[in-house]
């Protein structure tokens, strides 16, 4: 039995994704296989796609990727169980990450991120959020540990994370301030930001304010750049790892004043963390921002366009055609 699925077989442009006929896995004693709806193209799908930066290599193959079949975030419906699974049961809605997610079908383990989808909630909605809102989670609420009251800069404050954080962010209690071009103001603004800067009119490291948390979404800007925009216990957040921010890291680790922070938030998931933010998302908390939808066969067009850089929130490839059905 075979079934369609993207396969990256070299490090490369859009181009080198192509669409296979592939064996369908067959689920361990201990896994639950999901037939996926709709799952996600980003930013870290590119760095997977490409083999850069280059540590990406160095965990998933220096001359070409290990696991050909790409995508990590999903949301589909539980197709069948394996026989020591009690926590799952076939035809449940579900949502997570797992390696291999580009396909019609997926395995994972029962254990691992995965979630129920809420009643109301779209499977194209189910994926955006465990896409860009399960880092903005982590970093947030794990990492910089945002509380009532503290002032929160969101750099990159539409992309796929961003959109998340600047929600979270005022979730949380903070007063946040969103980074962005100028033609995303308005969705910035609509998503709870108390204020919004243009980063091609001001540079928010420059203004004069000082915020608690300053998170770089996007990695566009360094530890030092940003640390004078920190209060003396600010907390700057980074999601693209680098040789500097991990020497940062180290070095700011001692004492109490401010500090650099990574993390590897895609392997810190859970099904809590899952299904905390399907909950906020059902109650209308968490507003899933989609920018653009493909059918899975577009896998190339919808790479070419997240790697102009410009997407807006989530850029979702639907493989069934009911993949945004709430039923």
């Amino acid at each position: 039995m075979s079934m369609q699925a993207v396969v990256c077989a070299s490090y490369g442009g859009p181009d080198v994704l192509k669409l296979r006929q592939v064996a369908v896995p067959e689920p361990k004693a201990d896994q639950i296989r999901i037939r996926v709806h709709a799952s996600t193209v980003g930013p870290a799908g590119m760095a997977f796609r490409t083999g850069d930066p280059f540590f990406v290599r160095l965990m998933f193959g220096l001359t070409r990727p290990r696991q050909p079949i790409t995508g990590s975030e999903f949301a589909g419906v539980v197709d069948s169980c394996g026989s020591a699974v009690t926590q799952f049961k076939p035809g449940q809605r579900v949502c997570g990450l797992a390696t291999g997610a580009r396909a019609e079908f997926v395995c994972m383990s029962a254990a691992g991120p995965v979630g129920l989808i809420p009643d109301g909630v779209g499977f194209d909605e189910a994926a955006s959020y465990c896409d860009g809102a399960t880092y903005a989670l982590t970093f947030l609420r794990d990492k910089a540990r945002v509380q009532p009251g503290q002032s929160v800069l969101v750099n990159g404050a539409s992309g796929a994370i961003g959109v998340y954080a600047v929600q979270l962010a005022r979730h949380f209690g903070a007063e946040v301030t969103g980074v962005c071009s100028a033609v995303n103001v308005e969705l910035v603004k609509s998503l709870g930001a108390d204020h919004v800067i243009d980063y091609t009119r001001e540079d928010f490291a420059r203004g004069g304010v000082r915020y608690d948390v300053i998170f770089d979404t996007v990695g566009k800007r360094s530890f030092s750049q940003c640390a004078p925009a920190l209060t003396l216990k600010g907390v700057y957040l980074l999601t693209v790892p680098t040789a500097a921010v991990v020497f940062q890291m180290l070095w700011t680790a001692f004492g109490s004043g401010k500090k650099a922070i990574f993390a590897p938030a895609g392997t810190m998931q859970n099904r809590a963390n899952i299904e905390f933010l399907g909950e906020l998302c059902a109650s209308g908390r968490l507003k899933a921002v989609i920018d653009r939808r493909y059918p899975l066969a577009k896998i190339v067009d919808a790479s070419i366009y997240v790697d102009t850089g410009r997407k807006r929130g989530a850029v979702v490839l639907q493989h069934i055609g009911n993949a945004t059905q709430s039923e």
